[in-house]
C-alpha cells in the first residue's frame, strides 16, 4: 500500500518511466515466455498508468494480508507448462535484464528449486523458483515472502553471484526515490548507483590504529545496528560495520567498514564478536561467514521463529554442535528491551560479559 512512501510508489517518476514500468521493461527485456502482473492496491490507477501489452493482469483482492497473498495469486496466474518462475518486486527497477536470464540460465544447467542471486555475498531479488516449490509458497500467509521455505530445501538452492548491485537497490521511502530517481535502467551502471543511493564506494579504511583487541562486527545498517555502533565505540571495542551501501559519513562511529560478506579480508583480533542487525537480509550468509572465521560469538537480531530457522538451516548443513553454540538467536539478554537503542544495550551486555568471562579464563590457564 506503500504506507511508508504516502503514494502510490509503483507510479512514481524515474528518469522518463514510472518505477513499475521500469521494472516491466526490465522483465521484457528479459528471456522469460510469459509475465503475470499483480496489482493491488490502487489496481485501476495504475493499471491505466502502465503499458501492461502482452501482460497478463491479476488482481490480488486480499492485498492487505501482504506478500504471501500476491505470491498465490500471481503462481496461480501462470500458464500450467511453465518450469519455474521469476518472483520479481516492482519496488526494484534497477535490476538488470540480464541478471535476470543469468539466473534462468544458472537454472537450467542444474537441478535447482530455487536461485538466489548474490552481490558480493548479500542476498536480494529476485528470487527463481522451480514449478517443485509453487505449493509451498502458495500456502504462504500474511506479510512473508518466498524465503520462508528456503529451511525447506537446504539441498535445492543454489546462490548465483552477480556484478549487479540493483538486486539490493529498493524504493521503499521517498528518500530512496529521491536520491535514485535520476537514474534509468539504461543509464545507470553500479558506480552512479552507489553514489546516488548516498552510500558511496569505498574500500577499508582504518580511521584508528586497531591492535590484537576485542573487535564488534556489525553486519546491516538497521536502526539497531546504529546503536551498536555508538556503544561498541564507546565500550572501547573496535567496530567494523558490514554493509554494500553504507559509507563513512553514515556512522563516524565506526573504525572500519567492509563492503562485501567476506570476512577473510579483516585483520587478526584477539576477541571477534559479531551481530547480525539485517532486518533478515542476508544473515544466514552473515552467521556462515562469522562460523568460517572461527569468531568468538554471532548473535542474530531475529524474532523466535526466525531464529529457529537458522538454528535449523545450520543442523541440517552439519555444522558441529560447538559451533552452532556460538549463535546467539535471538540476541541479547533478556531485559525486555523494545526501542532499537535498548535492543542495542541488551546485545552488548551479553557481549562483555562474554568476553569478560573469556578474558578470565585465559588468566587462569596463564596461572
Amino acid at each position: 500500500m506503500s504506507s511508508r512512501m504516502g503514494e502510490a510508489k509503483q507510479l512514481l517518476r524515474l528518469g522518463g518511466n514510472t518505477v513499475l514500468g521500469q521494472v516491466v521493461e526490465n522483465v521484457r527485456g528479459a528471456e522469460v515466455d510469459e509475465i503475470v502482473l499483480v496489482l493491488g492496491h490502487a489496481a485501476e490507477t495504475i493499471k491505466e498508468s502502465v503499458d501492461i501489452e502482452g501482460l497478463k493482469v491479476a488482481i490480488n483482492e486480499d492485498y492487505r494480508q501482504g506478500m504471501g497473498s500476491s505470491l498465490r495469486v500471481g503462481l496461480s496466474a501462470l500458464d500450467a507448462g511453465v518450469d519455474a518462475a521469476l518472483i520479481v518486486l516492482a519496488d526494484q527497477p534497477f535490476v538488470r535484464p540480464a541478471t535476470l536470464n543469468q539466473l534462468v540460465d544458472q537454472y537450467q544447467q542444474s537441478d535447482a528449486q530455487i536461485l538466489i542471486p548474490m552481490y558480493k555475498g548479500f542476498r536480494g531479488n529476485p528470487v527463481l523458483l522451480d514449478r517443485s516449490v509453487f505449493g509451498e509458497v502458495m500456502a504462504l500467509k500474511g506479510d512473508i515472502g518466498c524465503r520462508a521455505i528456503f529451511g525447506n530445501h537446504t539441498e535445492g538452492i543454489v546462490k548465483v553471484p552477480v556484478a549487479d548491485i540493483g538486486i539490493l537497490l529498493d524504493l521503499d521511502s521517498k528518500e530512496d526515490f529521491e536520491r535514485l530517481q535520476n537514474f534509468s535502467q539504461g543509464t545507470a551502471d553500479e558506480a552512479a548507483l552507489i553514489e546516488a543511493a548516498n552510500r558511496g564506494g569505498r574500500e577499508i579504511p582504518g580511521v584508528r590504529e586497531i591492535g590484537q583487541e576485542r573487535e564488534l562486527i556489525i553486519v546491516g545498517s538497521e536502526p539497531v545496528a546504529m546503536a551498536l555502533a555508538k556503544l561498541g565505540r564507546l565500550l572501547r571495542f573496535s567496530v567494523t560495520v558490514v554493509d554494500p551501501l553504507l559509507k563513512i559519513s553514515d556512522l563516524p562511529e565506526a573504525d572500519r567498514f567492509l563492503d562485501s560478506l567476506d570476512f577473510s579480508q579483516l585483520p587478526p583480533a584477539s576477541g571477534r564478536y559479531v551481530v547480525v542487525a539485517s532486518r533478515g537480509k542476508f544473515d544466514e550468509e552473515a552467521v556462515e561467514q562469522a562460523l568460517r572465521a572461527d569468531c568468538t560469538s554471532v548473535a542474530v537480531v531475529a524474532n523466535r521463529k526466525r531464529a529457529q530457522e537458522i538454528h535449523r538451516r545450520l543442523e541440517l548443513k552439519g555444522e558441529a554442535a560447538e559451533k552452532r553454540a556460538k549463535v546467539r538467536a535471538p540476541a541479547g539478554l533478556d531485559i525486555g528491551a523494545e526501542t532499537p537503542e535498548e535492543i542495542a544495550l541488551s546485545i552488548m551486555a551479553e557481549i562483555v560479559s562474554e568476553s569478560r568471562h573469556k578474558a578470565e579464563k585465559s588468566s587462569a590457564i596463564g596461572f
